[in-house]
C-alpha cells in the first residue's frame, strides 16, 4: 500500500512540475529576453561559466567544477537550465581532428576514434579553399555524429616566429592566406549544423609564458597583420564562436579587453556570435563580463560567485550579464543539443580517411627535384632511413592531438605501393622505436606541460651498414621528423637546426649512394619551419610532407610515385638561418621570475613582456623589402609539370570602386597538374612606410592536362589597396600608381601590370582602440627614387631573449 501511495505522489509531483514548466518561458517558444527574465541571478551567473573540466590525470588540487560527461574526453560543457528549455552544449578540441576519448568507462568493446586530419599548416599550403571546405565538411560530420556542438578550432594565429610551439595548428605568416583558408574551413564545418570557435583571438603567437606575457604591438601591426586574418574569417564565414587568447595585449588580458572583444570584433566587424575564453584564461571574471567575453571556460565555482557578488554590490550591471547570456542563447538555438539531435557515435571514418589522404597530397610541397629525381620510375628496392620513416608524426601534441585508430607510416605506404624495403633495417628501426617508447611512455597532457618529454633521438647507423644498403637497393629516402605542441615553444638547437646525428645521417647516406650514382630523397615530416641551407645540397630531392594526418604514409607515397603531382606551396618562409627571422631578437621576450606565481594547474606562471619591434614586417614582407634571401621563399613550390603565365589584363587602367585582373595559366609539362597563382600588390609609399609587396589574392587551377589552359580572375577592392594610418585611425588607399604582380612565389614574379588611383580613398574610419602604452621603436624602411629600400636595422634593437 505504501508503495502505491508513493507512486501516486511522485506522479502528482511530476505533473505539477510539467504544469509549472508549461507556464515558464521556454527557449525558442518565447523570446530570449523573456527566457533571461525568468532566470534567477544564480542561474545567470552559472550560465556564463562552464561546467568545469574532468582531469583524471591531475593529482594537484581539488577538482574543478562538475563536468557533465555527455561526450567523454570533450573539453567542456555549458550549464543547462531544463526548466527553461535550455540544454547543455558540448565543446571539444580539434584543430586537426576531434579530440575525444577513444575508450569510455574501460569498455573496450566499443571505440570512438576520430580522423587525424592533416595539420593546418599543410592545409594552408594547398592554397585551395575548395579543398579545405571539403575537409571541413567531412570533419564537421564527425563533430555532429559524436554529439559535439562546437569544435574548438580552427587555430589561426599568425606564424610570427618559426619557434612557435603551436605553429602546426596555424595556417600562415600571412593574414590573407590565414583568413581565407580559415573561412573555408569554418564554412565546411558549420554546414553540418555544428559550430566552430576561431582562435586564439588575438596575437597568441608564442607558448612561452602564454598566460602572463604582455605583448606590446602597434595599432598598425595589429590591424594589418594580427587582426586582419580574424576579420576576414569573421566576415566571410560567421563562426558561431570566437575564443579569446591567454596573453595581454598592450597591458590588458585579451579576455578582459573591451576594445578587442566589443569595439573591434562586434562594433567594427559586425560579429553576431559569442566569445568564450581559452581554458582558465584571464583573472577577473567581472572584467571579462564587462569586456564582452560571454562564456568563461572551462568554468570554476568561484567565478560564478564573483559574478553574483558583483551584480549584488553594483559593480556589474545586470544588463551586461543579460547581454552576454543572450549572445550564447542565440547561438544555442542552432545547436544539435537544442535540436535534440540523436547522434549515432558512428561517423564514416573510412570515407573521411580518404578525404584526409587527398588533402594531405594537395598540401605537400616539393622543395627540390634535381634532374627529375621524382617521381620514382624504375626504383623498386628502397633504403628507408630515419625513425620518422617508420613512426610517422601525424600531427602535433597537446590539445591538437587526436585519438585515432591507426597511422600509416611511410614504410607502410611504400610497401602498400609494392616497393621493397630492407627487412634488417626495418627491424633495427622498429625495435629502437619500441624500446624507446617502453622507456618513455606517453605522458598525460598535464605532465607534458610540466615536464616535456625529450624527442626520440635519431638512431645512429654504422657507416658500413649504410654502404651495404647503397649496394643492395636502388634509391635512398631519409625521413626527418619534428613535433611540438601546446605549452612549450621549440628550440634552436636540435630542433630548428638539425641535430649533428641527423646531419651526419644525411651526409653519410648521400656519400654512399652518390658513390654508386644512386639518388637520395629527404622527406620532411615536420610541423614547423627548420633550417635547410646547410644540408640541402646533399639531397637530390626534398619533399616537405608536414604532419599529414593518419593516412600520411600513403599520401607521401602518392606524391613520390607520381600518382599525385605535387601542387602545394609554402604559406610560410624558410629562412637561411634563425638569425634572419625578423622577430628573432625579441622572441619570446623578457621574463620576470621574481614575480612568479602558481597557476590553476600548479605550475609556475612567470610575468613576461615582448615588444613586436618588427611591426608589419613579418615573414616575406620583411625578406622582400629588406632584400634578405630566404632558403625557400613564401609561396614557393615545385611541380612535376611546368606552367606558363600569360595575358595579364586589367579591367581598367584607373581604379574606380574595384578592379579585376585576369590571367591565363598553361600546363606546358608532361604531367597533369595544378598551379597556384599568387597576386601581390605594390602600393605608393609617399605618405607611409610600406612593404615592397603584399599578397592580396590567390587562386588554384583545376587539374590541367598537358597543354591545357585556364583563365583565373581576381577582383581587388579599395580595402585591398588600403593601409592603416594610425594618426588618422583610418584605412586609406593612397593616390598614385599601384603595381599588380602575378607570381609563382613571392620572388618568382611572372607578369606585372599597373593602374592608377587618382585620389586618396578613406576606406574606413575606425575607433581609437588597442593602442600601446609606450612608444615602439618599430623597424621601418625608407624608399627614395635614388636609393630604393634602405634597411634601418640600427633601430632594430633586441628586447629580452
Amino acid at each position: 500500500m505504501k508503495k502505491t501511495i508513493i507512486i501516486i505522489l511522485l506522479s502528482m509531483l511530476a505533473f505539477d512540475i510539467r504544469s509549472i514548466a508549461q507556464t515558464l518561458p521556454q527557449l525558442s517558444k518565447n523570446s530570449i529576453k523573456e527566457v533571461i527574465a525568468a532566470m534567477t541571478l544564480e542561474e545567470k551567473a552559472k550560465f556564463v561559466v562552464g561546467q568545469g573540466i574532468h582531469m583524471p590525470d591531475s593529482s594537484s588540487g581539488p577538482s574543478i567544477g562538475q563536468t557533465q560527461d555527455k561526450v567523454q574526453g570533450a573539453a567542456g560543457t555549458t550549464f543547462a537550465i531544463p526548466r527553461l528549455g535550455i540544454p547543455s552544449m558540448v565543446v571539444s578540441d580539434g584543430p586537426a581532428g576531434l579530440r575525444i576519448d577513444s575508450i569510455r568507462n574501460n569498455d573496450h568493446s566499443k571505440t570512438y576514434y576520430a580522423t587525424a586530419w592533416p595539420v593546418a599548416t599543410l592545409l594552408a599550403s594547398s592554397w585551395d579553399t575548395t579543398l579545405v571546405k571539403k575537409v571541413g565538411v567531412a570533419f564537421g560530420s564527425e563533430v555532429h555524429e559524436y554529439g559535439v556542438d562546437v569544435l574548438l578550432g580552427p587555430g589561426m594565429n599568425i606564424q610570427r616566429n618559426p619557434l612557435g610551439g603551436r605553429n602546426f595548428e596555424y595556417y600562415s605568416e600571412d593574414p590573407v592566406v590565414s583568413g581565407n583558408i580559415a573561412a573555408a574551413f569554418v564554412k565546411g564545418i558549420q554546414s553540418n549544423g555544428v559550430g566552430t570557435s576561431i582562435k586564439h583571438y588575438a596575437a597568441n603567437n608564442q607558448e612561452t609564458d602564454r598566460n602572463s606575457v604582455n605583448e606590446t604591438i602597434s595599432e598598425r601591426a595589429l590591424r594589418e597583420i594580427y587582426l586582419k586574418n580574424f576579420e576576414i574569417a569573421v566576415k566571410k564565414s560567421n563562426p558561431w564562436t570566437v575564443m579569446s587568447s591567454y596573453n595581454y595585449i598592450n597591458g590588458t588580458y585579451a579576455s578582459e579587453n573591451y576594445d578587442l572583444l566589443t569595439t573591434v570584433l562586434r562594433k567594427e566587424w559586425g560579429y553576431k556570435g559569442f566569445v568564450m575564453t581559452d581554458w582558465f584564461g584571464g583573472k577577473d571574471a567581472v572584467a571579462q563580463m564587462k569586456a564582452g567575453n560571454n562564456l568563461l571556460m572551462p568554468g570554476k565555482p568561484n567565478q560564478t560567485q564573483q559574478i553574483i557578488d558583483a551584480v549584488k554590490n553594483g559593480t556589474l550591471d545586470e544588463k551586461i550579464l543579460n547581454e552576454n547570456i543572450a549572445g550564447i542563447l542565440t547561438v544555442m538555438l542552432e545547436s544539435p543539443a537544442f535540436k535534440k539531435f540523436k547522434y549515432s557515435n558512428k561517423p564514416d571514418l573510412k570515407k573521411d580517411a580518404q578525404v584526409a589522404r587527398e588533402a594531405a597530397t594537395e598540401g605537400m610541397i616539393l622543395l627540390k627535384n634535381d634532374n627529375n629525381t621524382l617521381p620514382l620510375t624504375s626504383a623498386k628496392k628502397i633504403a628507408l632511413f630515419g625513425i620518422a620513416g617508420y613512426d610517422l608524426i601525424a600531427g602535433g601534441t597537446g590539445s591538437g592531438d587526436v585519438n585515432k585508430a591507426y597511422t600509416v607510416s611511410l614504410a607502410q605506404g611504400l610497401q602498400n605501393a609494392k616497393y621493397s624495403l630492407n627487412n634488417e633495417m626495418q627491424n633495427i628501426y622498429t625495435n629502437y622505436i619500441t624500446d624507446y617508447r617502453t622507456k618513455h611512455p606517453k605522458q598525460s597532457i598535464i605532465e607534458q606541460f610540466r615536464h616535456p618529454a625529450p624527442p626520440m633521438p635519431e638512431y645512429v647507423l654504422d657507416n658500413n651498414f649504410i654502404t651495404q644498403q647503397a649496394t643492395s637497393t636502388d634509391l635512398a629516402i631519409v625521413s626527418i621528423g619534428r613535433n611540438a605542441g601546446e605549452g612549450n615553444d621549440r628550440k634552436i638547437d636540435n630542433d630548428f637546426n638539425l641535430s649533428d646525428t641527423e646531419k651526419t645521417l644525411i651526409k653519410n647516406v648521400a656519400d654512399a649512394f652518390h658513390a654508386q650514382n644512386k639518388k637520395v630523397i629527404v622527406v620532411l615530416n615536420i610541423g614547423g619551419v627548420i633550417e635547410m641551407a646547410s644540408w640541402r645540397d646533399e639531397a637530390d630531392g626534398i619533399l616537405l610532407a608536414w604532419q599529414p594526418g593518419l593516412e600520411g604514409g600513403n599520401a607521401i607515397t602518392d606524391i613520390l610515385t607520381g600518382k599525385v603531382n605535387p601542387s602545394g606551396k609554402l604559406a610560410v618562409s624558410f629562412p637561411m638561418n634563425y638569425s634572419d627571422v625578423p622577430s628573432a631578437k625579441n622572441f619570446p621576450g623578457k621574463e620576470f621570475p621574481e614575480k612568479a606565481t602558481k597557476n590553476n594547474l600548479g605550475m609556475m606562471q612567470i610575468p613576461a613582456e615582448v615588444t613586436y619591434e618588427e611591426g608589419i614586417y613579418v615573414g616575406y614582407r620583411y625578406y622582400n623589402t629588406f632584400n634578405v634571401k630566404p632558403a625557400y621563399e613564401f609561396g614557393y613550390g615545385l611541380s612535376y609539370s611546368n606552367f606558363t603565365y600569360g595575358n595579364l589584363k586589367l579591367s581598367s587602367s584607373t581604379f574606380k570602386n574595384n578592379i579585376t585582373a585576369t590571367i591565363t595559366v598553361t600546363n606546358q609539362g608532361k604531367f597533369a597538374g595544378k598551379e597556384v597563382v599568387e597576386i601581390y600588390l605594390s602600393a605608393p609609399t609617399n605618405n607611409l612606410d610600406k612593404p615592397a609587396e603584399e599578397l592580396k589574392a590567390f587562386g588554384k587551377t583545376k587539374l590541367l592536362k598537358p597543354g591545357e589552359t585556364q583563365t583565373l580572375k581576381f577582383t581587388l577592392t579599395a580595402a585591398d589597396l588600403a593601409s592603416f594610418y594610425t594618426d588618422k585611425e583610418s584605412w586609406i588607399a593612397d593616390a598614385g600608381r599601384y603595381t599588380i604582380k602575378a607570381g609563382a612565389s613571392s620572388t618568382d614574379i611572372r607578369l606585372t601590370t599597373s593602374f592608377n588611383l587618382a585620389a586618396d580613398i578613406v576606406v574606413e574610419k575606425v575607433n581609437k582602440a588597442l593602442a600601446p602604452q609606450n612608444n615602439i621603436n618599430e623597424l621601418k624602411s625608407l624608399q627614395t627614387k635614388e636609393t630604393g629600400y634602405i634597411n634601418e636595422l640600427n633601430n632594430f634593437s633586441a628586447v629580452g631573449q
